[in-house]
């Protein structure tokens, strides 16, 4: 697929929105050695530097300012649409603020791209809560949608906006909706997100580790190079995919216990110190998103695409304990 991409993405525009997360990080460094141009677009004043041969545009700007967004689809061919605000909890508290983090701001690129008539193909990154809580597992895109949370009813709402205008044939547009992502890189601004992440960092600084309860709830684990490599690949197929929304995870079901597990068997077996697991009554408002399993089917994305995971859980979790241990030496 190198090749292919290559040849795709050579001299084109490619925007992505939210650049200052943990996924837009991650697929620009992918991106930076391709010939084209990368235009990150991000609320705050400064990114981390971006060297290779790529072209790098920085635009900062507020997500909801009508006026900013004619500047940022300029000549747009490829978007990658990763900004959003990723907490349940904060979508909850102020379901007003979310909107305008989580839904105004697909709305206000796709007028900007119609007024500007460009039409360019946009991989919008979905969540897998949007399905609520499936009854039977593994879940892809044919299960009815009944978000049970505010987060989800705006990551629905985005999602329906993009078909829509796809449907009327101003964009190319595809969701993926996104399972459990972890790896190397820095960690979500969310305390709800980035789990296993957040685990593995304490781990390796020799802290304890917390569960609620038994930890008993299953969840899809998909390491954030398959995730990238699966935005690659839809670009190529998008013809296919234009107008839906795609599950995507690695198909392997790990409760949230044996995922600690295997971190604390991994950083032992890198430091010496194997952490102890605390087990604690869960706070009384948590949500019921949480109180679930999980395990995604992406067969149809990868019939269409070829795309397939390459990391296993303790595949992946060896290589986020490894960049883990990189950045500690290179602190100290």
């Amino acid at each position: 697929m190198d090749q292919s991409i290559h040849n795709y993405i050579k001299n084109k525009r490619l925007l992505i929105t939210g650049a200052s997360g943990y996924l837009a990080n991650n697929l620009a460094k992918s991106l930076k050695d391709f010939p084209c141009t990368i235009r990150r677009f991000t609320r705050k004043a400064k990114l981390p530097s971006l060297q290779g041969t790529a072209i790098v545009e920085d635009l900062q700007g507020d997500i909801c300012d009508t006026t900013v967004w004619d500047r940022v689809v300029d000549n747009v061919d490829i978007v990658f649409h990763l900004s959003a605000q990723t907490s349940v909890y904060k979508a909850a508290k102020n379901p007003a603020v979310d909107y305008q983090a989580n839904v105004l701001p697909m709305v206000l690129m796709l007028e900007a791209f119609k007024k500007n008539a460009v039409q360019p193909n946009i991989i919008f990154s979905g969540t897998s809560t949007e399905v609520g809580l499936p009854k039977t597992l593994p879940v892809n895109e044919t299960f009815a949608d009944h978000p049970i949370t505010i987060y989800d009813a705006h990551k629905y709402m985005a999602e329906t906006y993009l078909k829509c205008y796809a449907r009327l044939g101003l964009v190319k547009g595809v969701t993926l909706r996104l399972t459990n992502v972890y790896g190397p890189g820095s960690m979500c601004s969310s305390d709800d997100r980035s789990v296993l992440n957040m685990m593995a960092f304490k781990a390796m600084s020799g802290e304890n580790l917390t569960l609620y309860g038994k930890g008993e709830f299953v969840r899809d684990y998909i390491f954030v190079e398959d995730v990238i490599d699966a935005f690659l690949a839809a670009l190529l197929n998008m013809d296919q995919l234009n107008k839906k929304h795609f599950v995507l995870g690695s198909g392997e079901g790990n409760s949230i216990a044996k995922m600690v597990g295997k971190i604390i068997k991994q950083v032992a077996q890198k430091t010496g110190v194997r952490v102890k697991v605390d087990s604690i009554q869960p706070p009384i408002d948590l949500s019921p998103i949480e109180v679930r399993n999980f395990i995604a089917d992406s067969t149809s994305f990868s019939n269409i695409t070829g795309w397939l995971p390459k990391y296993s859980l303790s595949k992946g979790i060896s290589q986020t304990i490894e960049a883990i241990d990189s950045n500690k030496k290179q602190i100290t």
